[in-house]
């Protein structure tokens, strides 16, 4: 491209001047010619004036006389023809092509004035050089301007490629570089914009791919708990119980997976309903329970019952799902899960007996990538995202011992057989 604008550029400057050069040189060469003649037709009528004005005074004429009173130039020649007189020449009669004149006088006499046209030829072609000289400063100061407009256009064209191409090759970051021509920011302007989106997909990918499999690994390890109980036990009736809660297992495997998929394309995206409190805390309690018991510990659950929320039944399980596998993970003692009304809200409050958490990381605990013990710190981040989506919100009430809240709104209890809403522990 940078070439044929040169080339583009250097064609037309050169169109340009042979059109406007030959012209001048047409027009500079006549006028030269035309000056060059009248010169020598006006020296002829001085002249002959002169030998008029000696004629009528009866005054002595010859070379010598009239080269000094006329001034010829030594680069004419001049005859003088008078009746009744020898022809009288001065300088010497030039060769070749001429340049002539003739005036006659009041007495008769005729005088012929001749200049060699070599003169004008000379001018012409002093005339034909500054020409020439002008034209080739036109034509380098158009390629330089050429060059320079040509590096102007190709050199963004070049960055606007290498970002398309850095584009197809996984590298989504903008270069917000603008160039001072519309067209070609208008182009960068789509790219930036396409680079941003694309990151933004490939950040949500990595994203979802990073938080299913924080997510599913824990149900999938309790789900691969039961089944190794299943293999190894020859109760009929253990068998069902445990099958039933492996079932139910993979029915939250299956709630978890759509709802990554639903958090994925919009995290705006709520299903949040009305629900009951009590059958999540159980699911998670009968979920966990296995686990604990290997590690030899305890997880149990108190605070108010028949609670209804409002939220999304898995996404509220995941939430306390991560707080539970944090505390096994990294806290000690029993684990307990409190339930309790404030305002609007419906609160439950998961503590352990463990150390607690740092203090240089109790406000950045919620963070990505922040962990304490070498972990992902995937899980909590995660849990806080579910809880926000469906309009709740997952705080650190209190580092030593570790008290996480998840607050959840509110609906009015429903009236149950035997249930009063009092406190109760499980």
């Amino acid at each position: 491209m940078r070439r044929r604008l040169i080339s583009s550029t250097l064609a037309v400057v050169l169109v340009v001047i042979a059109v406007f050069g030959v012209s001048l040189v047409v027009v500079e060469t006549r006028t030269i010619s035309s000056s060059a003649q009248e010169r020598v037709t006006s020296e002829a009528v001085r002249l002959a004036g002169i030998v008029d004005s000696r004629l009528i005074s009866d005054e002595r004429i010859n070379a010598e006389i009239l080269r000094d009173v006329a001034g010829v130039d030594n680069d004419r020649y001049a005859l003088i023809e008078i009746p009744g007189r020898a022809p009288i020449e001065i300088g010497s009669r030039p060769g070749g092509d001429v340049i002539r004149a003739t005036a006659g006088g009041e007495e008769g006499e005729r005088v012929t004035v001749e200049e060699p046209r070599t003169a004008v030829t000379q001018e012409v072609g002093r005339t034909l050089l500054i020409i020439g000289a002008v034209a080739l400063l036109a034509i380098v100061a158009a390629v330089l301007l050429a060059v320079r407009q040509a590096n102007r256009l190709a050199s963004p064209l070049t960055d606007l490629a290498e970002t398309a191409e850095r584009l197809g090759s996984g590298d989504p970051r903008p270069r917000h570089k603008r160039y001072g021509v519309p067209e070609l920011d208008r182009v960068a302007d789509v790219l930036d914009g396409s680079a941003e989106r694309i990151g933004r997909m490939l950040t949500a990918e990595r994203r979802l791919a990073a938080d299913a499999s924080h997510q599913l690994r824990t149900p999938l390890t309790a789900l691969s708990m039961r089944l190794e109980e299943i293999t190894v036990t020859d109760d009929l009736d253990t068998v069902k119980e445990e099958a039933t809660i492996a079932l139910a297992q993979v029915e939250r495997l299956t709630d978890v997976v759509e709802r990554l998929l639903t958090n994925s394309r919009d995290p705006r995206t709520g299903s949040a309903v009305s629900f009951d409190l009590d059958e999540v805390i159980k699911q998670q309690l009968e979920e966990w329970r296995p686990a604990y018991r290997s590690a030899g510990r305890a997880i149990v659950s108190s605070g108010k019952r028949h609670l209804q929320a409002v939220g999304t039944p898995g996404a509220v399980a995941q939430v306390l799902a991560a707080l539970i596998e944090n505390s096994l993970m990294h806290g000690g003692g029993t684990v307990a899960l409190r339930t309790r009304v404030t305002g609007t809200q419906t609160v439950v409050e998961v503590t352990d007996n463990g150390p607690g958490v740092p203090a240089d990381l109790g406000a950045r605990i919620f963070e990505r990538t922040i962990s304490g013990h070498n972990s992902t710190g995937i899980g909590l981040a995660v849990a806080r995202d579910l809880a926000e989506a469906d309009g709740g919100r997952l705080e650190m009430l209190q580092t030593k011992p570790p008290v996480f809240g998840l607050f959840l709104s509110r609906t009015p209890p429903q009236k149950r057989d035997g249930g009063d809403g009092g406190e109760t522990v499980r």
